[in-house]
């Protein structure tokens, strides 16, 4: 939230970005050391949707990371908040990041699952701060 320079938004804004790293790393370590063994015990539909879901999952999470980055930018002045409102820079993937897809009627792993709820919560939250972007300028 580098919307002015006061402290209490850039703290916001690192423990916004600490929390997006953290669950970036955790999706990884799911995705490496454990998907593979709770997916094949899913049916050939479910592992499908698994498959689309953490795709879903990654989308969200790199889409934050963008955003949070030319936040972080913007609080080094390496580029002006003008800049970082325009199009290209702001928090994108709406129609595929802020929904819930499949995870009320298929059966996931629990790992994913949280996975989805979480990067969901963290999506929708940096989606609020994108959204004050309009209203500061």
């Amino acid at each position: 939230m580098i919307l002015d320079t006061t402290s209490a938004p850039v703290t916001f804004f690192d423990s916004t970005y600490d929390e997006a790293m953290a669950l970036t790393r955790e999706a990884r370590d799911y995705l490496i050391h454990h998907n593979r063994a709770e997916r094949a015990k899913l049916t050939p539909e479910a592992q499908m949707w698994a498959s689309c879901e953490t795709m879903r999952v990654t989308a969200r999470l790199t889409q934050v990371m963008a955003w949070l980055l030319v936040q972080k930018a913007v609080h080094a002045g390496e580029i002006t908040r003008i800049e970082a409102a325009e199009p290209r820079h702001r928090l994108a993937g709406k129609e595929i990041c802020d929904v819930t897809g499949c995870i009320d009627e298929i059966p996931l792993q629990p790992g994913l699952m949280q996975l989805l709820e979480r990067s969901h919560r963290l999506y929708q939250r940096v989606a609020r701060l994108d959204s004050m972007l309009d209203r500061a300028s």
